[in-house]
């Protein structure tokens, strides 16, 4: 047996995504084969446990085309230098260390290219991260994350309209207790923001996006003064 959370949008209350832990069957081995197995023994149990009626797996083990294709290693989105990049290459080309970075030529990578760059490994602390100029914090723990993510959805018109269909999301990789960001819980950010007619406000800036990560946190707010100036994602 295993547990992995489950995560739903919200509309209402000061929770964005509601994180539901489901206990279920763990079908061991690294096969495509095996992860779907588990995949659908932990998309049943969140129907039986967390409320849910429709699950989409959002990683590139999901049997639909659709989470596959949300998986942060094929969501690609136009940067500002008016080149494609996926969210994993941004967000790992982003990362600046006590030793180096932002170590931006990772734009350009594939995503398992910038994924694996040693450079990751050998750089020291993560303090931060720069982002074509632009600083952001650690804290709260997935805002860059989830801002790269929530901004490429939402320019990702054909695959957000049918997320519609979905009242939860999984990520089969996804371990809470090993990392902090996972895209799933970004997908289901997106739909909550949406829900409650933020969505365009959370996209529209840096300053805008984490004003409303942290009034919506309960973990406090963040212990920087944010750029106040729009950001062209």
């Amino acid at each position: 047996m295993a547990i992995r959370p489950v995560f739903k949008a919200t509309s209402s209350g000061s929770t964005l995504v509601e994180t539901i832990e489901v206990e279920f069957e763990w079908h061991a081995g690294l096969s495509v084969s095996q992860k779907r197995k588990s995949i659908a023994s932990l998309h049943e149990s969140a129907c039986m446990t967390a409320g849910c009626s429709n699950v989409l797996e959002v990683s590139s083990r999901s049997i639909l085309p659709l989470g596959v294709g949300l998986s942060a290693f094929n969501l690609s989105f136009e940067g500002p230098d008016h080149r494609q990049m996926s969210v994993e290459c941004a967000f790992q080309g982003s990362k600046v260390f006590e030793g180096g970075g932002p170590f931006a030529d990772l734009y350009r990578e594939t995503s398992l290219n910038a994924r694996r760059d040693t450079r990751l490994k050998k750089s020291g602390q993560l303090i931060g991260f720069s982002y074509f100029g632009q600083d952001w914090p650690l804290e709260p723990k997935t805002v860059f994350y989830d801002w790269l993510y929530v901004n490429a959805l939402h320019r990702a018109i054909p695959l957000a309209k049918e997320l519609k269909h979905f009242d939860g999301f999984t990520d089969i990789e996804f371990n809470p207790t090993k990392s902090y960001n996972c895209q799933a819980h970004s997908v289901a950010l997106h739909q909550s923001l949406l829900n409650r007619g933020l969505l365009q406000e959370a996209c529209r800036s840096q300053s805008g996006f984490i004003k409303i990560m942290t009034s919506q946190s309960k973990e406090g707010t963040c212990d920087i003064i944010p750029t106040q100036s729009a950001f062209n994602f």
